[in-house]
């Protein structure tokens, strides 16, 4: 299982807008072949969003990210963010 993690540190004023395109990956996401799970959390006590994705395989996580992630391409990230965001992948 392969888990992708994307840590994003939005401006105050553009949190609502950030999360909007993570739930719009979300939706783009929603029955890929491999995906067991995705969504968007805000921080409880802080101001940072984290996007998180499971999928059976990372040959599966691969074969979407491209289609997935172009749902968000075109977001003014450069306005929304200071801090580029961080993103990894994680094997259990």
């Amino acid at each position: 299982m392969i888990t992708h993690l994307a840590i994003d540190r939005p401006k105050p004023e553009y949190k609502e807008d950030v999360l909007a395109s993570m739930r719009r990956v979300d939706a783009v996401a929603a029955g890929s072949v491999g995906l067991i799970r995705i969504n968007g959390w805000r921080e409880i006590d802080g101001d940072r969003l984290v996007g998180i994705s499971m999928w059976e395989s990372m040959e599966a996580f691969r074969a979407a990210a491209d289609r997935i992630f172009a749902a968000a391409k075109d977001d003014p990230w450069d306005l929304w963010e200071d801090i580029p965001v961080e993103s990894m992948l994680l094997e259990y």
